[in-house]
């Protein structure tokens, strides 16, 4: 079990978190938009939040800043997690508008508050699982999408429960985080996401 753990680190890293709530969001979303927009928005996500992210990475490691996309040492995590913040910031002002797709931008927005808490963690040495964080306010988003659209989507909500105990179950395999950290990773990606209910359920 110990060598099968790792993989679900790896295949629900962080990075994938947008473009699964985007899919989630598109699924549920009950029809609201044409094929066509939907497949534009999922594109501006997937280049915005993955490649471009990715690309700051390689570059990133080029120069002896990051030596791991886990980011196992605190003090590198900084530039990616402001990176992160910047390319989201301008992913809902640019096309993920509150007037065209406001469910999903208060996910993203939540995202932001959520990283943000994570970089200033750092400085109190806390190292915030953002495994947990994403897979938090991915689970919690559904849930909102759940009441918002008054849909039985428990199997789903279920599902992601799930992987977040084999992920926190992965990162603990892994040696990455301890116990406190990613229950503290887990409430940083929840509660921004519950009280931005508040704005659009």
């Amino acid at each position: 079990m110990k060598k099968i753990l790792p993989f679900f680190s790896y295949l629900f890293h962080p990075i994938f978190i947008p473009i699964l709530g985007t899919l989630f969001y598109i699924v549920y979303s009950s029809g609201l938009y044409s094929k066509e927009q939907y497949f534009l928005l999922l594109f501006q996500v997937i280049i915005i939040t993955f490649f471009l992210p990715l690309s700051f990475f390689y570059l990133l490691r080029t120069f002896g800043k990051v030596d791991s996309i886990m980011l196992s040492d605190a003090s590198q995590r900084k530039i990616p997690l402001l990176m992160q913040i910047a390319l989201t910031i301008i992913l809902i002002s640019k096309s993920v508008t509150i007037e065209r797709f406001p469910e999903l931008y208060y996910f993203f927005l939540g995202g932001i508050v959520s990283t943000v808490i994570a970089f200033i963690l750092i400085y109190f040495k806390i190292k915030a699982s953002v495994h947990m964080i994403a897979l938090s306010a991915l689970s919690f988003f559904v849930i909102g999408i759940s009441m918002h659209n008054e849909l039985n989507i428990i199997y789903s909500i279920a599902m992601l429960f799930l992987l977040s105990g084999l992920v926190a179950s992965s990162r603990l395999a892994m040696k990455a985080h301890s116990v406190n950290e990613l229950v503290i990773g887990y409430i940083s990606g929840m509660i921004p996401q519950m009280i931005l209910w508040y704005f659009w359920l």
